[in-house]
């Protein structure tokens, strides 16, 4: 297994990196899939992006191109902390972070080989772009959890059912720019002042930094969307995600109705 970390001057690893990474490589489940992770380590005072970062982060992206024997990929995230800077809200990760990987391969039984690079956003004193390569091969027949894996997935949010959610609606209404959209979730409370992250579910859409608040058993939130080419918005209720973020416990709900 091999690593490496280039900042934005390219100039590899070294001792007094930012961000270190390393491949967990899990266990293998009754079907013949692999749940493996990355291990992320933050020097003191940096953080890194959850996927939807918030205006002011850098979404993370994976490239796994030319890794052998890879067929598919689902990436599940903790929940991320929500960070208020300078009025700017972003999410994300701090300290050491763990991102549980479930891995199809193409040919069940065989080494998966994963070369691949990750691309993230890294923040101290200042803000950058940041790449981490990672070349692992995965083998074996283990199928106990590992623990740090296992802890990880813990920390996903709630899913709808979980979080007894019981209505989500998306009401839109067209602007200048855009449209407005007022996404309403009948859920009981997540715990403290509630904040919702709408993700479009497609990549053309950017979304505004919601506004939300409790009005009594719902939660609603507000947002802006633009079509970043400038062009009219096809907007797929089914593929918008609502990541309700509390004090107890986020909850991940996957569509909204019509208002």
């Amino acid at each position: 297994m091999t690593l490496g970390a280039a900042g934005p001057s390219g100039t590899g690893p070294s001792a007094t990196a930012p961000v270190t990474a390393q491949v967990l490589p899990g266990w293998v489940q009754a079907d013949g899939s692999r749940v493996a992770a990355l291990e992320l380590s933050l020097a003191p005072g940096w953080k890194t992006y959850w996927r939807a970062p918030g205006d002011a982060g850098i979404p993370p992206e994976f490239n796994w191109s030319e890794s052998k024997n890879l067929g598919g990929v689902t990436i599940h995230w903790p929940t991320p902390q929500v960070f208020d800077t300078s009025g700017m809200r972003t999410l994300g990760y701090t300290d050491r972070l763990v991102i549980p990987l479930a891995i199809a391969p193409q040919r069940a039984g065989q080494p998966v080989h994963l070369n691949a690079e990750m691309n993230l956003g890294i923040c101290s004193d200042i803000c950058m772009p940041y790449a981490l390569s990672f070349d692992a091969v995965l083998q074996g027949t283990d199928t106990r959890p590992t623990p740090a894996i296992a802890a990880a997935l813990a920390q996903q949010p709630f899913t709808s059912d979980e979080g007894r959610v019981s209505a989500a609606t998306c009401r839109v209404e067209p602007t200048a720019d855009g449209l407005w959209i007022e996404a309403r979730i009948t859920m009981p409370s997540a715990g403290g002042a509630e904040v919702v992250v709408i993700e479009p579910g497609q990549p053309d859409i950017w979304v505004s930094e919601a506004e939300s608040q409790r009005q009594g058993q719902d939660v609603v939130a507000v947002a802006e969307m633009m079509q970043v080419n400038g062009q009219m918005i096809a907007l797929d209720r089914s593929a918008i995600r609502l990541t309700v973020l509390g004090t107890s416990h986020a909850v991940d709900i996957q569509g909204c109705t019509p208002d």
